[in-house]
């Protein structure tokens, strides 16, 4: 048999082409079946987002706006608040340095030990937060590895606010990494080799050239990070030791306030806890969008430079 035969038996009909093309077409989707599952889509999200939002709120409200403010007033209250935002300032610019150094070191260099880094990187997303809360009590706790050393030197680290800064640090250090490392591949290394051949050094490339090009991933992955850092309850329970006034955060206080059976204060603060995350919602959606057009952006840009070195090569 020819080739010319054997490609024309090897090709699809037009039938058969049509008839794929439809099913991958959703417009040709039914209309029952579109309105079905976007009914089941919105009804998913009502029953499992707007709803419990719509009850934290009713039941924060529900004995009046004077008890509302009299509840985040509470010095406990107030002292979780300031503590989990001040835990939050601590942490995310740490993982902000630690995230862009990381993840321009994986994406621009090649060093022994690169797949090692990527995996450990990406170690707080398979580890449990409560087991992450008690690595850093068998370390520095009073029985633990550097605990009779650090009790000697009059340090205190867990059921103290260091251990809280280090715990949610650990559950969140992934966050700002993991969204730079695939833009800073998608966009290549092509226009930090043109500064530096033009004499530019490593800060400026970095200032003005690189910094530019992932502004938006690095704000998506900086909100993540702080929505992560002050709504973090396992790994701070841990080592936070419940020290009301001291080292409780907002969703610790929560709790206490929830098993003390006073339901409307602790809805008053799940509020605020809510607040910060609409908050962090818009300014996701906001990024999200500017993250998209900057990788369709440097997916456009790469067949730009890839045909000239081809044309060359094969001259």
């Amino acid at each position: 048999m020819s080739h010319e035969a054997t490609a024309v038996l090897n090709t699809p009909s037009a039938a058969a082409q049509a008839r794929a093309a439809k099913r991958l077409d959703p417009v040709s989707e039914p209309r029952a079946v579109r309105w079905l599952l976007t009914g089941i889509a919105l009804a998913f999200l009502a029953f499992f987002l707007v709803v419990p939002l719509a009850a934290v709120f009713f039941e924060a409200l529900r004995k009046g706006v004077g008890f509302y403010l009299e509840s985040l007033a509470d010095p406990d209250a107030w002292s979780a608040i300031k503590l989990t935002l001040t835990v939050a300032v601590i942490a995310v610019p740490l993982n902000l340095v630690f995230g862009v150094c990381a993840s321009w070191a994986i994406a621009k260099f090649e060093f022994r030990g690169k797949a090692l880094l990527t995996t450990l990187i990406d170690l707080p997303f398979s580890v449990s937060p409560v087991i992450s809360g008690l690595i850093y009590v068998l370390l520095f706790g009073a029985q633990g590895w550097l605990g009779p050393w650090l009790q000697a030197h009059d340090v205190q680290i867990i059921f103290a606010v260091p251990g809280i800064v280090l715990a949610t640090i650990f559950v969140t250090f992934p966050f700002v990494a993991r969204e730079l490392i695939p833009l800073m591949q998608a966009q290549g290394s092509d226009e930090e080799e043109a500064a530096r051949v033009l004499g530019a050094s490593g800060w400026q490339i970095f200032r003005r050239v690189t910094l530019p090009n992932v502004k938006w991933g690095l704000l998506y992955g900086v909100i993540l990070c702080n929505a992560r850092a002050m709504g973090e309850f396992g790994a701070v329970s841990v080592v936070s030791g419940h020290i009301r006034g001291q080292t409780d955060t907002m969703p610790l206080h929560v709790e206490i306030l929830y098993n003390e059976y006073n339901f409307a204060a602790a809805f008053a603060v799940a509020s605020v806890l809510a607040l910060l995350a609409l908050v962090t919602l818009a300014l996701k959606l906001l990024a999200e969008r500017h993250l998209a057009a900057d990788l369709a952006g440097a997916r456009d840009a790469v067949p730009a430079h890839a045909g000239p070195a081809v044309t060359s090569s094969n001259s």
